[in-house]
């Protein structure tokens, strides 16, 4: 096989492509990741069968020695370039320069042994120069190295131009290339999935925090009413205290069980249910209440959404409003729960845990959230859901 007819570099741009999509996985064998560099020494085979037939003794042995050289300088410049990627730490530029010109001295060491086949080692440089350069940098020392290369097959003497060694360093810095995008691509995706691992974890600690301020709020605030009314009950009516008393241990179990089942990730409201445990805790609190007693009217879909509401008005009517009546009112696509007490908060609404909490589960949903002032005093809770 004469230079001339030497195997091009891959220069198709699946190829590139192919080795960009297999190049995650070689980050992550450093075996392969060096069989990756080392298999493209392949191309000095030419240099080396021109220097062992070299007449000259002294200069036959340089050229071997430079090759030799060359050969292990090129795979440890880059296992270093390819440890300081992984790293994710750019190596001093007055290194990387080094390497350039190392490679680039013993290169032209090769030339009285080798000849013109000295030029192979061209495309190595370009390769290298790609890897730790700047692409700027890398795609400058690209058009010097083919400068040169056309300048020295010119002038010369015995030495001749086909343009292979030009398509050679074209082809091996656009398939480095290719290999560095991976690479940069790889890494990028990396950081991105951790930052995704830690929003979704920040989310689920979000979720689970909200969870349980709505669950112990709602349960506490039961349980305090109904010991305060088993308390003044305790000799007027010691039957009536008995009962309520053994409510609380009731809702207290019921509280634990679901804040295990918030803990497990699978809790969920039943509408009907909080319908039910609302109006035992306005009762306890001697607030007339006034709710619905069927829910079929409203869509599977929106019935977990309205329990909250349910739960979380409720909550603030038996903690917060001092009313005498509450009244809730839903149909399909809207539930409201208002009172007759002191009405919002001067310093404005809105702006508890429990009501940030229902405002991102309505907002998730695609609901609005309406707190505010309720016709004819007292306050208003209410959320529609988009038809």
């Amino acid at each position: 096989m004469s230079p001339r007819e030497q195997p091009s570099m891959p220069g198709n741009p699946d190829q590139f492509e192919a080795v960009g999509a297999a190049l995650d996985s070689v980050r992550r064998r450093p075996g392969f990741g060096w069989l990756l560099a080392g298999i493209w020494l392949f191309f000095l085979n030419k240099p080396l069968e021109v220097i062992l037939k070299h007449d000259n003794m002294p200069e036959r042995v340089l050229g071997l020695t430079a090759l030799v050289l060359f050969v292990i300088c090129y795979m440890a410049f880059f296992g270093y370039a390819r440890y300081r990627n992984m790293a994710r730490v750019t190596a001093p530029l007055p290194l990387r320069l080094t390497f350039i010109i190392v490679l680039l001295v013993l290169g032209a060491l090769m030339v009285p042994a080798a000849g013109d086949t000295a030029l192979t080692t061209l495309v190595f440089v370009e390769a290298l120069g790609i890897m730790v350069m700047s692409l700027r940098v890398g795609v400058a020392l690209g058009v010097g190295l083919l400068t040169l290369a056309e300048i020295s097959l010119r002038l010369v003497p015995g030495w001749s131009d086909d343009g292979s060694y030009s398509i050679s360093i074209v082809l091996g810095g656009l398939a480095v290339f290719g290999m560095r995008r991976a690479i940069q691509r790889s890494m990028e995706l990396a950081v991105a999935r951790q930052d995704f691992a830690e929003l979704a974890v920040q989310e689920e600690r979000n979720r689970f925090a909200r969870d349980l301020h709505d669950i112990l709020g709602h349960s506490l605030t039961v349980i305090t009413v109904k010991a305060e009314l088993a308390g003044r009950l305790m000799e007027a009516n010691p039957e009536r205290a008995a009962a309520e008393v053994a409510d609380v241990e009731h809702l207290a179990r019921a509280a634990l069980a679901d804040v295990r089942a918030a803990v497990a990730g699978y809790r969920e409201l039943s509408l009907a249910g909080e319908l039910v445990a609302a109006r035992a805790a306005l009762q306890a609190a001697e607030i007339k209440a006034d709710l619905p007693t069927v829910v079929d009217e409203v869509p599977e879909e929106n019935r977990e959404l309205f329990a909250w509401v349910v739960r979380e008005g409720v909550t603030n009517v038996v903690r917060h409003s001092g009313a005498k009546r509450c009244t809730i009112r839903l149909d399909a696509q809207q539930i409201e729960v208002r009172d007759d007490g002191k009405g919002p908060a001067p310093s404005g609404s809105g702006t508890g845990h429990g009501l940030i909490g229902l405002r991102e589960r309505a907002d998730k949903a695609g609901a609005s959230l309406q707190v505010g002032q309720a016709p004819g005093g007292g306050f208003r809770l209410a959320v529609r859901v988009a038809s």
